[in-house]
């Protein structure tokens, strides 16, 4: 069985049946609690799945990013090179290098570029560095298969920090409650939510190419 653990539930929705799914809701320590689980009840590996933010000023939403190695605030934990290497066989267009796990959402485009400047990392997200040291810990691969949703260059709106629950559902009301109080965020909640759909639009062309074990040989 191969685990997954994903920050929402419309990336859930992607995974293919057969694995198992988590959803974080965009909180780290709520992923490593839910990977260790998942390694736990017997997963032989896991993957670290969704959308990611942009940090490499080059990448533009729906860019899939299948890295080397996850760079977390205790150092750099490589992905399992076998497994990596067949997802990018499976998906050539794939870009190789390194992603961040980050503990907060990274909003101010100024912010994005000090990050990159400072790490190289194509992207940041969420959950990658949970399942990076879960798996160290527990001498499991991992691998992580992720799609650029908001760019280097856009400001996130402050809205986002609520659009979800801890388990990754959507939360519309609170989000619309908060446009009443910031209207002036509605523009970049749409670009939001188009750059988002690019995204989980190239997540769900990727599962298509993979097998049920999202390619790790599990016999």
């Amino acid at each position: 069985m191969i685990g997954v653990i994903v920050g929402m539930t419309s990336e859930a929705r992607l995974v293919p049946d057969g694995c198992r799914v988590h959803c974080a809701g965009g909180r780290p320590a709520r992923a490593r609690a839910l990977a260790d689980q998942l390694l736990a009840g017997g997963a032989a590996g896991l993957i670290s799945f969704g959308i990611a933010g942009g940090l490499d000023p080059a990448l533009r939403p729906g860019a899939l990013i299948i890295p080397d190695r996850v760079m977390t605030a205790v150092g750099t934990v490589e992905a399992d090179p076998e497994w990596r290497h067949r997802l990018r066989a499976l998906l050539p267009g794939a870009l190789p290098g390194a992603i961040l796990g980050a503990d907060d959402i990274a909003a101010p485009a100024e912010g994005k570029a000090r990050l990159f400047h400072a790490t190289g990392a194509l992207a940041v997200d969420l959950e990658s560095a949970s399942v990076a040291l879960a798996c160290r810990d527990a001498g499991r691969p991992y691998a992580v298969i992720r799609t650029v949703a908001d760019p280097a260059d856009r400001d996130l709106p402050s809205l986002v920090a609520d659009a979800l629950t801890p388990d990754g559902r959507p939360q519309p009301m609170k989000v619309a409650a908060g446009l009443l109080r910031r209207p002036f965020e509605l523009p970049a909640l749409i670009a939001v939510g188009r750059d988002s759909g690019k995204a989980l639009s190239a997540l769900r062309a990727a599962v298509g190419r993979l097998g049920p074990a999202f390619g790790l040989e599990t016999a």
